[in-house]
């Protein structure tokens, strides 16, 4: 079996839903997450700035060894994932938000996509939805500037969190949403509250199962996955360019399963890219 570490990062908690995913799928392999909040919220920065953070994350992770990384920001995947891809010869898996499958499922034929601006804003994301939509329905998008911060505090639940998703899905229920896509990783920790005040007939996708799932595809063809799940577990380490006590705070409420975890700080700087 290959031991090498497999890379998760996001600007925060958010890409913990990933890494629990992957650890869940593959729970023999080696995780290396690097929350970056630090440089957060990627929302507030530049194309070029946000690109430049990822390149030197992923140069640190290939320095550690890492034998494929996650990208586990729809913000950081929008802006990076094609600089990252052609710099880097490992597998690099992005996050892209459930589009093409939502609209498979509607009834309806209009899907909501709740994000943060920055990521409905960009072109990447418009043309991925352009693409992805094709000719099977309408796509009604929603920023939330709010909610990924009020995650980050591990407001889950509550009025103030209940009432900023009802202002936040309202106007996509209006246009006659069946099916609602999270696209911020950080969403999915907020799931059981959607469920709870969204109409019994509005299905959620979350994306952190997919891609756990693609990352796998991505690996076995290239036997960078043992063929046998081994006895032992495999570890996981966790950075964070933020405050260390409340990376572990986050920590226990978020992923409280993991096993002996310990929190490293980290320092990067970016260089820029050519």
């Amino acid at each position: 079996m290959n031991k090498q570490a497999i890379g998760i990062f996001d600007s925060g908690v958010g890409g913990l839903a990933v890494a629990q995913a992957v650890h869940q799928l593959l729970p023999s392999e080696d995780l290396l997450y690097i929350a970056d909040s630090g440089f957060m919220p990627y929302g507030s920065k530049t194309q070029d700035e946000i690109r430049q953070r990822c390149h030197a994350i992923v140069d640190y992770m290939a320095t550690q060894g890492a034998k494929a990384v996650v990208v586990a920001c729809n913000t950081a995947t929008m802006a990076a994932i094609g600089s990252l891809r052609a710099h880097y010869s490992l597998p690099i898996v992005g996050v892209e938000p459930g589009v093409k499958p939502a609209l498979q499922q509607s009834k309806s034929g209009v899907i909501g996509v709740l994000a943060t601006p920055s990521t409905i804003a960009s072109q990447s994301f418009q043309r991925l939805c352009r693409q992805q939509a094709e000719d099977l329905g309408r796509i009604v998008f929603q920023p939330c500037p709010e909610l990924a911060a009020t995650i980050e505090a591990l407001h889950l639940d509550g009025e103030h969190t209940e009432a900023l998703l009802r202002r936040y899905c309202e106007p996509l229920l209006s246009q006659g949403v069946d099916v609602l896509v999270l696209g911020c990783t950080h969403y999915a920790f907020i799931a059981p509250l959607l469920r709870r005040i969204l109409p019994s007939g509005v299905s959620l996708i979350t994306t952190e199962q997919a891609v756990a799932l693609q990352l796998q595809r991505r690996l076995t063809p290239s036997s960078q996955l043992g063929t046998q799940p081994s006895a032992t577990p495999g570890r996981v380490r966790l950075l964070t360019s933020g405050d260390s006590q409340r990376f572990s705070a986050q920590l226990q409420v978020l992923w409280p399963s993991v096993e002996n975890p310990v929190i490293t700080p980290l320092h990067l700087s970016c260089a820029e890219l050519g």
